[in-house]
């Protein structure tokens, strides 16, 4: 028995160093925002034909803008104002060196018809559309193999006008996956930044296979009832920092994620260096932050970091199921206020469907090394609800410093299988899955982050 608590103790010793070592490392990430110096050159919109009726389609004028100031590009860049009006325009490229400036009173409107998008692959880390098999629209905004561009502005609005999709989908009839609003792919030093974004087809903006990616001081909406509208959605990005942020959708506030299946785990680029603070998060039918459940190249070394979830369906969750492969690990979550919320906590290891039959149910994903910290919480109906896989159990969660208000009508706090770890002031308690190591055994050969910040094995 003495040996046991000496294994316990050092499993739970070494899982607070992980959480500081992790704490330490990223919290410099939002510190390091790029400053927004003004562009040497700048045109309006205006100067190439747009009209600002919310009638006349300006994807021409747009592109034709930027086109332009593609020649800008080793003079310091350009920047691309669009003054108050109602721009109607369907997808559009963004160049590099470049700051498109929405003047406060500017409304980016997204066209409805649906041949103003144009198609586009699917991302490789995917295979498929994912919601539809094939191809899938082309976002509003886009950028691919760039560097150096900001979307930015005076509190200006970009309006994907969503509720035609959103038809589209609840009724099962696309022919092709929805687009999103913003989406970066391959690219890197990327700015998107004061500005309102509503009624997004599917995502709001979707760093895809990118680095150094800061989103800060924005507000996002979109209807409760809104199906499957996401905020934020990191994907196979690094160094990342989302602050500032007001988020409300019908799904997912912010998503992290990081491919699909076989298709992630041979395109192999993980979600990693992730820092969230200072946000206020609303997800009608999801989660506030969700980490999955595509999930395949890996998600790991992520700080959140006083946040505010509110009216939400689950705050903090991990998603994942066999054959997603990959992992999630050295996250750690730390001064939360909840209000509100259904399940503050959960982690599925049986979420999610598969882009086709040739997924290997095999692939086991790992989750471990999870950090939940200084959490407060009123009118929670289920603390956490943690259900891991058989063959590979979720591992070194580590709970501390926790309270939550559960509602009167709720029978069960904690819901636990296939999971281990340890906790220390944790109101209500958490079942005793989360109180001791899964087995001397099985923690004695699990990996950990140590001192130095590399893996050891007791």
């Amino acid at each position: 028995m003495l040996i046991f608590w000496q294994v316990a103790l050092l499993l739970f010793l070494q899982l607070s160093n992980a959480a500081r070592i992790i704490g330490e490392e990223l919290a410099g990430q939002c510190d390091s925002k790029p400053t927004l110096d003004p562009r040497p050159h700048s045109v309006s919109i205006l100067e190439f034909g747009a009209v600002g009726d919310g009638k006349t389609l300006n994807t021409i004028a747009f592109q034709n803008a930027i086109f332009y100031l593609k020649s800008f590009a080793d003079k310091g860049g350009a920047q691309l104002y669009v003054p108050p009006g109602k721009w109607l325009t369907g997808s559009i490229n963004l160049t590099s060196h470049l700051t498109l400036f929405l003047e406060k009173g500017a409304v980016i409107l997204g066209s409805q018809d649906p041949s103003h998008w144009e198609l586009v692959n699917p991302l490789p880390s995917y295979g498929r559309g994912i919601e539809v098999p094939g191809k899938r629209y082309r976002s509003l905004i886009n950028g691919y193999n760039l560097q150096d561009v900001v979307i930015t502005g005076d509190d200006g609005v970009i309006d994907g006008q969503g509720l035609v999709w959103w038809n589209w989908f609840s009724s099962h009839s696309l022919n092709y996956s929805r687009p999103h609003l913003v989406e970066f792919e391959d690219s890197q030093y990327v700015v998107v930044s004061n500005l309102t974004f509503l009624n997004t087809p599917a995502y709001n903006i979707h760093p895809v296979y990118c680095s150094n990616v800061y989103v800060y001081n924005i507000s996002v909406y979109a209807p409760s009832e809104s199906p499957y509208t996401v905020g934020i959605v990191p994907d196979s990005s690094d160094h990342v920092c989302i602050e500032g942020c007001n988020i409300a959708t019908g799904y997912d506030a912010i998503a992290l994620k990081s491919g699909w299946d076989q298709y992630g785990i041979a395109y192999g680029r993980p979600s990693k260096n992730i820092h969230i603070r200072r946000v206020h998060l609303q997800s009608s039918s999801g989660s506030s932050i969700a980490f999955g459940s595509e999930m395949s190249g890996g998600i790991s070394n992520v700080l959140v970091e006083h946040v505010q979830l509110n009216n939400s369906f689950i705050g903090i969750e991990f998603r994942t199921t066999k054959g997603r492969g990959g992992y999630i690990k050295g996250i750690v979550v730390s001064d939360v206020e909840m209000e509100n919320i259904s399940t503050a906590f959960s982690a599925s290891g049986h979420f999610g469907s598969h882009p086709d039959d040739e997924y290997d149910p095999n692939a086991l994903p790992i989750v471990q090394d999870i950090t939940l910290q200084n959490v407060r919480g009123t009118n929670i109906k289920i603390a956490g609800n943690f259900s891991g896989i058989q063959e590979s159990p979720f591992t070194s969660i580590y709970l501390s410093n926790i309270t939550f208000s559960i509602n009167s009508s709720s029978s069960t706090s904690w819901i636990c299988s296939d999971v281990s770890g340890f906790s220390e002031s944790v109101i209500p308690p958490p079942c005793s899955d989360l109180s001791t190591p899964y087995s001397i055994s099985s923690s004695a050969a699990s990996p950990l982050v140590n001192s130095t910040g590399k893996t050891a094995v007791l």
